[in-house]
Order: structure tokens, then C-alpha cells, then sequence
């Protein structure tokens, strides 16, 4: 039985709508922001530097896919950092989007997992300012007391 849905190069089930900064599927036809490609491997420093630049940009869902890539790409040891960045940048997509109990569990499961890399500041990677930023935000996002612009709550990866 033969489907018309949308696929990659490589035949798997791809979906081609065009999508907004957050992610979210716009109709056919409509102009979208351009899609992080998908498996690309980086440098922990060319990561860290094209996540805040689109966090910086507004587009948390965007920066995941690109934290998500070093978490599937990377050295085990480091898996939990790249997929606590992953998790902090989609619960500030889901802050955005309106998605307040998604957003604080994101968050704060995010804060959990690169909890341990505290000491190390891998990559010069601010943890304990990410952590106190995702906690914090949880907390505002979860009291409602948050009107969520992902641009302008977008935190520091780096401290300097």
C-alpha cells in the first residue's frame, strides 16, 4: 500500500512542513525558518557556538537539534552534558510555546543532568549559571509569572 508522506533522501518518514522558530509545523506553501540539518558532527567548541547563537536568536527548538547532534555524536562521558543542553533549550521551547508543565519538567530535568559536570565547566560551559537560570525559570514558568520571549530569556552558555 503506497502513502504520500513526506520522506528524506534516505526514505525515512520526514515531515517537509515548513516550521517556525520554535519548531512548530506551519502549512504547506507557508515560509518557515530553516531547519538545523540533522546527524552533522561538531566540535564541542563549534556546538557550543552555533546553540547560543540561535538560542540568541530566539530559536531554543533549533539550538536542541544542534546539542542533540553532539549528545548521539559525542563521547559517552560527555552524553549527559549534551543531552542536559538538549533538554534546557527544548524546555525553553516549550516555555515559549505555552507549554508551562512541559517547560519546568524539561528544565529542571535538564539542570539534573549536567549537574555532575559542576566542577569541570567542560568546554567553558557556565553549569552552575545554566542550572540556577533552568531552576529559576522552572519555578516562574510553573507560578505563571513569566511572559516567555525565547530571545530575550536565552541564557549564557558561557559565563565570559
Amino acid at each position: 500500500m503506497a502513502t504520500d508522506r513526506d520522506r528524506d533522501e534516505e526514505g525515512r518518514a520526514r515531515n517537509a512542513r515548513p516550521r517556525d522558530g520554535l519548531g512548530r509545523p506551519l502549512p504547506y506553501g507557508e515560509e518557515g525558518v530553516e531547519r538545523q540539518p540533522e546527524g552533522i558532527e561538531r566540535t564541542p567548541e563549534e556546538t557550543v557556538r552555533e546553540g547560543q547563537r540561535l538560542l540568541n536568536d530566539g530559536k531554543p527548538f533549533h539550538a536542541h537539534e544542534v546539542f542533540e547532534d553532539a549528545w548521539k555524536t559525542g563521547p559517552a562521558d560527555e552524553q549527559d552534558l549534551w543531552k542536559g543542553l538538549a533538554q534546557l533549550a527544548v524546555g525553553l521551547t516549550h516555555a515559549a510555546r505555552g507549554n508551562l508543565v512541559g517547560s519546568a519538567t524539561l528544565l529542571r530535568r535538564g539542570a539534573d543532568y549536567i549537574a555532575s559536570f559542576s566542577d569541570a565547566q567542560p568546554y567553558g560551559i557556565d553549569v552552575d549559571g545554566l542550572r540556577s537560570w533552568a531552576l529559576a525559570l522552572a519555578d516562574d514558568v510553573e507560578a505563571g509569572a513569566v511572559e516567555v520571549d525565547p530571545a530575550e530569556l536565552a541564557p549564557r552558555l558561557r559565563d565570559a
